[in-house]
């Protein structure tokens, strides 16, 4: 009765976190388990006990003072500087600029709104095609999950139970893929439609975009440098990320009122408690996941299927890109792992670095994906194009991401080269 509790809850669409604490208090009261009701409150709270969650508001506290503070144009027109000046010039630097932002903010859904509405009416002013304008700007939102730092990568790692610096290091390689993939097909578009040149800076003018973007580069600079080097943890880096943030917008882009801080800091805690909350209700939902010993049977069905690591990645692959489509990218993660993660460590040997690499970027696509598609209606919105338009131009990228997903499926030292 439990699964048809929660399926039924799902397609009615009621919030992922309460769909997971509803059913564990269904399935406790069916079992009519006392010890596991008497706990229960504990089990939820000890499921954000975690001091890497903190990462989750910091990063997204960051991405916020951020737009606020007029670092955003700064990267955009460090990334003319570099990619300006070819044909269909502007399409690359909305991937460059993508770059940038993912290596601050995180969250593909902040930094699609934010890329659509700063790139879609320049794009459309050179003569670009709205519809390519815009998926442009959501293709390059899918490399915030995977470049770090990503909150899909924090959620993962604190589930997984394994350090998010590491994880952080695992997408570095698969998001420069991406950007790559992405690359080459803007460039066969443009062969194809002709893009219009753009113009190269001056060298006066490429000295100035790259000195007013020095201070905004920090920020990626003290998030990932900290990790690499070890000198902090995510979470410390996402606070001091915060707080270079702060004082550069404050005292040297003078874009940020200290004063709409509060503004800043309430939309962020909503935010982040959604999540959060979500990950406290899953770790009561892995009770019924426990004591239904559901991995354990899913791994025989699938080992009589295959034996093969590979083929077992491209079959979830196959399931997560239906799932993605129907769930948000971070409830699915959260549903998601606790059940396929110890098949895929346990009965296939693949590392959980490999794997949280893949569900992540998979689940990533459901942005883009009808008929949930959050990112690709977020695109619309704020580009004016029509999310049928956007499909129109969007799937070339979409078979770039699937591309590197196999790759990443069949070669696991990419996403293990330093381990």
């Amino acid at each position: 009765m439990t699964p048809i509790v929660f399926l039924f809850k799902l397609l009615i669409g009621v919030p992922v976190a309460l769909v997971l604490a509803l059913t564990a208090i269904w399935y406790i009261w069916e079992s009519d388990n006392t010890v596991l009701f008497d706990s229960f409150a504990q089990k939820m709270f000890s499921g954000i006990e975690n001091y890497g969650l903190l990462a989750i508001p910091l990063f997204m506290l960051t991405g916020e003072i951020m737009n606020e503070g007029g670092m955003t144009k700064r990267l955009i027109n460090a990334a003319r500087v570099f990619v300006g000046g070819f044909s269909g010039g502007l399409a690359y630097i909305n991937l460059l600029a993508n770059m940038f932002m993912a290596a601050i903010i995180g969250s593909a859904t902040a930094q699609i709104a934010v890329m659509a509405r700063a790139m879609t009416p320049e794009m459309e002013k050179e003569g670009f095609d709205k519809g390519f304008a815009a998926a442009t700007t959501a293709a390059g939102g899918l490399l915030a999950p995977v470049i770090p730092p990503s909150m899909m990568f924090v959620i993962f790692g604190v589930l997984a139970q394994i350090p998010i610096g590491e994880m952080f290091l695992a997408g570095i390689f698969p998001g420069l893929m991406l950007v790559i993939g992405f690359a080459i097909v803007i460039t066969i578009i443009g062969i194809v439609q002709g893009f219009p040149r753009g113009d190269w800076f001056s060298r006066k003018e490429a000295f100035s975009a790259i000195g007013y973007c020095i201070p905004a580069l920090l920020i990626p600079i003290a998030i990932i440098g900290g990790i690499l080097l070890g000198i902090a943890t995510p979470t410390e880096s996402a606070s001091v990320a915060f707080m270079i943030a702060f004082l550069v917008g404050w005292l040297v882009y003078k874009e940020l009122e200290p004063k709409n801080m509060f503004k800043l800091f309430r939309r962020t805690a909503v935010n982040a408690s959604m999540i959060i909350f979500m990950i406290a209700a899953a770790n009561v939902f892995g009770w019924v996941i426990i004591y239904e010993a559901l991995p354990q049977k899913l791994a025989v069905f699938i080992t009589e299927i295959t034996k093969d690591p590979f083929i077992f990645l491209l079959i979830v692959n196959a399931i997560l890109l239906i799932v993605g489509m129907i769930i948000d990218g971070i409830a699915a993660v959260i549903l998601i792992t606790p059940i396929l993660l110890p098949i895929a460590m346990g009965d296939f040997g693949i590392s959980a670095y490999q794997f949280g690499v893949v569900i992540c970027l998979n689940l990533a696509l459901g942005l883009l994906t009808p008929p949930v598609g959050v990112g690709l209606y977020i695109a619309s919105s704020m580009s004016g194009a029509t999310p049928g338009q956007i499909l129109k131009s969007l799937w070339p990228f979409l078979l770039a991401v699937a591309l590197v997903l196999v790759l990443l499926s069949r070669f696991p030292s990419i996403s293990t080269f330093w381990n």
